[in-house]
């Protein structure tokens, strides 16, 4: 049975730096023997969360768009690659509508106490894994602090470990991670290792 990689593109903007990254982090993957599928936040009508707090006694939202079937995609991944550039140092709209709709998530985990692990069966203790990809135009020393605060709790309440990052300074134009001496092999070589190294831990 292949694992599942899940490749979520938060940006709003088609080709740009991230896409570039996750796309190599996929090729990667799928080189190891994932099975993968990608999803463009974007293009994708997500509403923001309208707090109904249906979820709080039902564990599911009541709003039915876009983000309706990528629950269930979320249920099932592997492996979660997302990949967001920094806009005022946090994550795109665009993803953090995603991660306010994983309401329902964390009141099935929290308040419903209605833990999930997806659909894998593992031979180990370990949990599924979530892996960060960001670029950030400028040089901040914290600039991808407040994403990585936001990223790591929406891992935990997904029940994914947190497996690692990719994060990439001074890169803004369209296409410019391409001249980065080592960023795309990097995000490659990545999801190839997050691969193999889960491939022993999965059985029908």
């Amino acid at each position: 049975m292949k694992p599942k990689v899940l490749g979520l593109y938060g940006s709003p903007r088609k080709g740009g730096n991230t896409a570039l990254l996750l796309d190599e982090f996929i090729k990667g993957a799928e080189s190891a023997g994932a099975a993968s599928e990608k999803v463009l936040l974007a293009y994708s009508n997500i509403t923001p969360c309208l707090e109904y707090m249906v979820c709080a006694k039902k564990g599911e939202c009541s709003i039915q768009d876009g983000m309706t079937p990528l629950y269930q995609k979320l249920m099932e991944a592997d492996l979660i690659a997302l990949a967001s550039p920094i806009f005022f140092y946090g994550v795109t709209a665009q993803t953090k509508a995603l991660i306010d709709r994983c309401q329902a998530f964390w009141a099935r985990k929290y308040l419903l106490k209605n833990k999930f692990t997806g659909s894998r069966v593992h031979k180990s203790t370990s949990k599924r894994k979530g892996f960060f990809i960001s670029v950030a135009a400028t040089k901040g020393e914290k600039v991808f602090d407040g994403a990585l605060l936001t990223v790591r709790y929406f891992f935990d309440v997904l029940n994914c470990e947190y497996a690692g990052n990719l994060l990439f300074r001074e890169i803004d134009i369209k296409g410019a991670i391409k001249k980065h001496p080592t960023a795309l092999r990097e995000a490659y070589d990545a999801g190839k290792k997050l691969v193999t190294a889960d491939l022993a831990d999965y059985t029908d």
